[in-house]
């Protein structure tokens, strides 16, 4: 059981280090942003499910604490980082910043 949760530790960790790369990587705040976000969502569901995991299989009186700390996070992180990353896009778009190589920007017909 150990093994799977090493795992998922791992996977986690991949994913967000996969979304520090994108970050550094990729030309345009756009396609960085989509990085980021994507990857360190993903990344952070599989490190929360290996803290669960590890959680119900060392289980004592006071881990229970953890575990809904863990999904508390999980929630909001889920519900934020979507949100956070269209607004910084929308407001790169306004501000002039537009994507490098887009075939079809749809924001471009939208008055400011």
């Amino acid at each position: 059981m150990i093994e799977v949760i090493y795992a998922l530790a791992g996977i986690g960790i991949l994913f967000n280090f996969l979304g520090g790369i994108g970050l550094v990587r990729f030309p345009d705040v756009y396609t960085r942003l989509h990085a980021e976000t994507k990857c360190t969502t993903f990344g952070s569901i599989f490190i929360v499910l290996a803290i669960l995991l590890y959680e119900l299989v060392n289980w004592s009186t006071n881990s229970w604490v953890m575990s809904f700390h863990s999904i508390i996070a999980l929630i909001a992180l889920i519900i934020t980082n979507p949100a956070g990353a269209h607004a910084i896009a929308r407001a790169a778009h306004r501000s002039g910043v537009h994507p490098k190589e887009a075939v079809v920007d749809s924001y471009e017909k939208v008055k400011r």
